[in-house]
């Protein structure tokens, strides 16, 4: 029989080796790659990053307390301010009825305790 090659035989033989010297890729950020976009000429009706949108979630909108800001799993039905634990109930309860309607125009609550 002959030599044996030293090349495998399921290799190319013309393929190189392209990991000595390479860079790394880097990521680019989403705000990077917005920025590319708008400076690229695009056909109308192209879909890019900026023009996709989200449709809407079947998952309700998680509440936060307006007091800690953790996830609050209750509303106190007197003044409707978000708690999340019995000590931020007392507190809620013993505030005056003015921060009471503030803490509401901050979440945006349309019905404000007067």
């Amino acid at each position: 029989m002959g030599e044996p090659s030293t090349f495998p035989v399921f290799k190319k033989a013309t393929l190189e080796d392209n990991s000595i010297g390479n860079k790394k890729r880097a990521w680019k950020s989403l705000k990077q790659i917005l920025a590319t976009e708008r400076t690229l000429q695009w056909p109308e009706n192209a879909v890019t990053y900026s023009s996709i949108n989200a449709p809407p979630s079947f998952l309700p909108a998680k509440k936060y307390s307006d007091i800690s800001g953790l996830i609050a799993p209750y509303t106190d039905p007197q003044t409707k301010l978000n708690f999340h634990n019995a000590e931020e109930f007392v507190t809620v309860r013993s505030l005056p009825s003015d921060l009471t309607a503030g803490y509401l125009s901050l979440r945006g609550a349309s019905s404000i305790v007067g």
